[in-house]
C-alpha cells in the first residue's frame, strides 16, 4: 500500500490554550495510539490533503523533526461543523509483525451483460474492512463484473484472499445487478441470440441443398 509523508513536531503542551495556538496557525493536533503511551504532535492542515480529500487508502509515514519516523494509518478525523476545517485526528501506529484493521475501497472493472440488457448496478460495498499484516494491505480490492447478468450478485466469499480477513460474513453482497421495467433477461437475449443463428444456419442449409439439386442434373445431361 503507498504511504504518505506528514512531516510534524511533537507537542510538549496538550492544553486547550496551546490547541488553540495551532489551529490559529494553520496546523492540526494529532494523536498517535498503537505504542507505549499516546504520542501528541501537530502539523501544517494541508498536509493531510492528499489523505483526508480522497477515496483511496494509504498508510502514513510521520516524520518528526529530530529524524524520527513513525508509520501509522488513519484512525479517526473531527471536522468543525460550519468550516469543516479539520479540528483533531487520530492515528495508530504500524509495526511489521501486527496485524492492522483498515476499510479497503473496491473497485469494479468490466462491463456488465446484465447492466447492458438493462438492469440496475447496485453497488452495496464500496469500501470493505479488512485485516493483514501491513506489508500486506492493499491499495483496493478489484471485482470483474463482465459475467454479473440480471439478479446477479457478487458476495464477500468470492473475493477471499490468503493476505487478508475481510471482516464481513461471507454472504455479505458486494455488488448485484437488480431487474427493472425496461431490462431484458439475459437467457431469453441468448435464446434470440440462438434462434437468430439457427435461421441463418437453416438458410444456409437450405441454399446449399438447392445448389447440390441442380449439380446432379448437370452430370446426367453429360
Amino acid at each position: 500500500m503507498k504511504s504518505i509523508t506528514i512531516k510534524g513536531s511533537q507537542r510538549e503542551s496538550v492544553g486547550k490554550a496551546s490547541t488553540k495556538a495551532l489551529r490559529n496557525a494553520g496546523k492540526v493536533p494529532c494523536v498517535l495510539y498503537g505504542g507505549d503511551k499516546p504520542f501528541h504532535f501537530s502539523a501544517n492542515e494541508l498536509a493531510f490533503r492528499n489523505l483526508v480529500y480522497t477515496p483511496n487508502a494509504h498508510t502514513v509515514v510521520i516524520e518528526l523533526e529530530d529524524g524520527q519516523k513513525l508509520k501509522a494509518v488513519l484512525q479517526d478525523i473531527q471536522f468543525h461543523p460550519v468550516t469543516d476545517k479539520i479540528l483533531h485526528i487520530d492515528f495508530y501506529q504500524l509495526f511489521n509483525d501486527k496485524p492492522v484493521t483498515m476499510n479497503i475501497p473496491i473497485r469494479l472493472e468490466g462491463n456488465s451483460p446484465g447492466v447492458k440488457n438493462g438492469g440496475r448496478l447496485l453497488f452495496r460495498k464500496r469500501k470493505l474492512s479488512i485485516k493483514a499484516l501491513p506489508d500486506l494491505l492493499p491499495d483496493f480490492i478489484t471485482i470483474d463484473i463482465s459475467q454479473l447478468k440480471i439478479g446477479g450478485t457478487i458476495p464477500v466469499e468470492t473475493l477471499l484472499n490468503d493476505d487478508y480477513t475481510i471482516l464481513h460474513p461471507d454472504s455479505t453482497a458486494v455488488v448485484q445487478v437488480k431487474a427493472s421495467r425496461t431490462s431484458v433477461d439475459d437467457e431469453e437475449e441468448e435464446e434470440e441470440e440462438t434462434e437468430g443463428a439457427e435461421g441463418t444456419e437453416a438458410a444456409a442449409e437450405g441454399a446449399a441443398a438447392e445448389g447440390g439439386a441442380e449439380a446432379p442434373a448437370a452430370e446426367a445431361k453429360e
